[in-house]
């Protein structure tokens, strides 16, 4: 087992902007591109990918010191069972697996969303100052924050989720590389392209999804 850590963290690339890459972030790499991916293509297959994911930057955000970002993938690989579970089960109101419809956040949702949020940021953050050597506490504490909510979003194939999505990536490109995973930060910026273009594909396939309606029975004919 040591010998696979060994192995997990050491250089795969000697030198990106400075930094040594290791092979465990390659694999977060690959895994969370294609995680994405099939998240924007509403492939079944994200969420067992999007677990293995998890586990890799478990080990990587561990070793660098961000320990908001590692009780997060923790609470990832969790949610990612009953996003699979959901997705699988489908939509009530049809007869197909893996047909959960996209909808919108209600308004008690987004109230909820935002609330949880700022509240979840601040306590996670005293947290952090208060209780570990981080030196990126606000950052870190709201990456982990408002990534459960864009899962729980992204669970129930909520389409606003992609918002709070973007905002994550904004904020992790310039906190991973100030930790040095410049690997990582290259791969926010890939998750941030990946965001705009799900947002872009959900919103195609949402169109999709409306069914037409008559103009006969509009107007009451």
């Amino acid at each position: 087992m040591m010998a696979l850590l060994d192995w997990m963290n050491s250089a795969a690339i000697p030198d990106l902007f400075g930094s040594p890459v290791s092979w465990i972030e390659v694999i977060g790499f690959a895994t969370g591109a294609a995680c994405v991916y099939g998240v924007a293509r509403q492939k079944l297959w994200n969420w067992p990918v999007g677990i293995l994911n998890n586990l890799a930057f478990i080990v990587l955000f561990l070793g660098a010191g961000l320990y908001g970002e590692t009780v997060l993938q923790v609470i990832f690989a969790c949610v990612a069972v009953y996003g699979w579970f959901n997705w699988v089960r489908g939509s009530a109101d049809t007869d197909n697996k893996n047909d959960l419809r996209i909808r919108d956040a209600a308004g008690r949702e987004i109230l909820l969303g935002v609330v949880a949020t700022l509240a979840g940021t601040a306590a996670v953050a005293l947290v952090l100052t208060h209780g570990t050597d981080s030196q990126v506490p606000w950052p870190d504490a709201f990456v982990l924050t408002a990534s459960l909510v864009a899962t729980y979003g992204q669970a129930k194939k909520i389409f606003q989720h992609w918002y709070v999505w973007i905002l994550i990536d904004v904020v992790s490109i310039p906190l991973y590389f100030s930790r040095g995973l410049a690997l990582t930060a290259i791969l926010y910026v890939g998750f941030l392209a990946l965001c705009i273009y799900g947002l872009i594909d959900w919103k195609r396939a949402r169109r999709s999804e409306t069914p037409v309606i008559p103009e006969a029975i509009k107007t009451g004919a």
